[in-house]
């Protein structure tokens, strides 16, 4: 559900087919990634939910620090700099409910 997911923010969740992912929320317009980083393929998290920088700017991974851009997924700083995360297709309906876009 959106209010799950506040403004600057991140939540994970486990779809339907085991795949962990995030939802983020960026002026109004909600992101999905794969839970993995491109650069050794580790969850970016090390607390749960904690998947944006103090500033809560960009997404940063945990384990060595890479930042990616919220809207993109782009990696612009650390170890895995021009690699990108894994989007995930989702639709947010006027129900309140975010759901994965069907393939």
């Amino acid at each position: 559900m959106m209010e799950d997911v506040p403004e600057r923010e991140a939540r994970s969740f486990e779809t339907s087919d085991g795949d962990n992912i995030f939802v983020t929320q960026r002026d109004g317009a909600f992101y999905a990634y794969q839970n993995l980083c491109p650069h050794l393929q580790v969850e970016l998290e090390y607390l749960e939910n904690q998947f944006l920088d103090r500033e809560q700017e960009y997404i940063e991974c945990s384990t060595h620090g890479a930042l990616f851009l919220v809207e993109t997924g782009e990696c612009i700083s650390g170890p895995c700099q021009g690699q990108s995360l894994e989007k995930v297709d989702i639709t947010v309906h006027s129900d309140g409910g975010i759901y994965l876009t069907e393939e």
